[in-house]
């Protein structure tokens, strides 16, 4: 198969990586994990990171054929419709996002929400092939950050959503709804069965003091070196250690708002009589 391009974009308001991926061969591309600019102090969204993608895309004379997602994000919110409008391109996402729309269509009492995945262009099966170009990307379902988590393989590159991190960081948190950590630990060693040379792109970054942002790894890295799934740990050590660790976590700044836009496909909620779009605080819920 033929070798990807690959430019990474990272948003450092929301320690954020999107990927575009493409075949150099015939100039068709991937999106995967946009953000769309959010003040919460105001409420109002932006476009400065979308537009940066698009910028590239249009100076690299791509052609866009899927916005992917790796899960619906609850730190930030996703860029994909103003993309699918500025761009083309179908939005896609793991079928299991109707579960996690119809826990948080409880969550914030959206009667408007439909829970049937429709707001996705695609929903995607487990081994599912998508084809860009020359290229083939498929996607590997890896719950348990969410349930809906998916990978995304493309030849020697794998894109992880947040299901890992760079070494000295570790692995995603599973105390949102539907998260498990001993599905994650599945997930992560599903992931690290592939080929050692497979390069690792994360979905973000959260560098320690003095260390730049870094957002590519390989399997045989993280097997060697993870600080909570190299190589040698159980099962039973990680789900000990991820309950106890997720008990200490604040939950992220902009999950209420993500959340809501998110699992609606970067769509905002639908504007009441006086054309305003409102998003829900529950208070005492979560």
């Amino acid at each position: 198969m033929q070798t990807p391009t690959i430019q990474s974009f990272f948003d450092p308001a929301t320690f954020t990586v999107t990927h575009v991926v493409s075949d150099p061969s015939t100039r068709r591309a991937v999106i995967i994990d946009s953000v769309l600019d959010f003040d919460a102090k105001s409420g109002r969204t932006s476009h400065i990171s979308a537009d940066q993608l698009i910028a590239y895309v249009r100076k690299a004379e791509l052609t866009v054929d899927w916005i992917l997602e790796t899960h619906a994000h609850a730190d930030h919110l996703s860029a994909a419709i103003y993309l699918k409008e500025e761009l083309g391109g179908r939005i896609a996402i793991g079928r299991e996002i109707c579960s996690v729309q119809t826990t948080f269509k409880k969550v914030f009492n959206a009667t408007d929400m439909d829970t049937s995945g429709a707001d996705f262009d695609r929903l995607l099966d487990d081994g599912e092939v998508l084809r860009f170009g020359h290229l083939e990307l498929t996607a590997m379902h890896t719950p348990g950050h969410t349930p809906a988590c998916m990978t995304f393989v493309c030849g020697s590159d794998a894109f992880v959503g947040d299901t890992l991190f760079m070494p000295d960081y570790g692995s995603a948190r599973c105390d949102f709804p539907g998260g498990d950590a001993a599905t994650l630990f599945q997930s992560i060693r599903k992931i690290l069965a592939l080929d050692p040379s497979t390069r690792l792109h994360m979905c973000h970054d959260y560098p320690p003091a003095g260390r730049e942002p870094m957002w590519t790894s390989s399997v045989a890295a993280q097997r060697k070196s993870n600080i909570h799934v190299h190589d040698g740990i159980t099962q039973s050590d990680f789900v000990s250690m991820r309950k106890a660790r997720d008990k200490t976590l604040d939950m992220p700044v902009l999950i209420l708002p993500s959340v809501q836009v998110n699992v609606r496909a970067g769509k905002l909620p639908p504007a009441e009589d006086n054309g305003v779009s409102y998003l829900k605080v529950p208070l005492n819920l979560l």
